[in-house]
């Protein structure tokens, strides 16, 4: 995954987004909705992607981790800190936990924020 698109939108701009893609997978063409992730307000987004957390996902980015202990390590970090930003960064959508570890596979998030 090369980009991450963020949207700070209500839930009609989400459904608009869905119905958008299900009528082109109807008629037959292609869709790329890409990847999204959809916060209700900036509040809720700024909760999960702290100053600590993008640095979290830029270390995994850069450096995909075996385990959460192996992560805290990499980091400096104290483990249950980095346990509970790995859980947050996981429930939102952020970082991936595969048998092989965790990753955030993206190159870049894009953030958009409805007025």
């Amino acid at each position: 995954m090369s980009k991450l698109n963020v949207h700070v939108e209500g839930w009609d701009a989400v459904a608009a987004r869905v119905t958008d893609a299900w009528h082109q997978a109807e008629r037959g063409e292609t869709v790329d909705g890409g990847h999204h992730l959809s916060f209700t307000a900036w509040e809720r987004l700024a909760a999960v992607l702290t100053a600590k957390r993008l640095e979290l996902l830029r270390h995994l980015h850069r450096n995909p981790a075996v385990s959460i202990a192996a992560l805290a390590r990499d980091l400096g970090r104290d483990y249950r800190r980095v346990h509970d930003d790995v859980e947050i960064l996981t429930n939102a959508g952020l970082i991936d936990r595969t048998p092989e570890g965790l990753h955030a596979d993206y190159d870049s998030i894009q953030t958009t924020i409805a007025m």
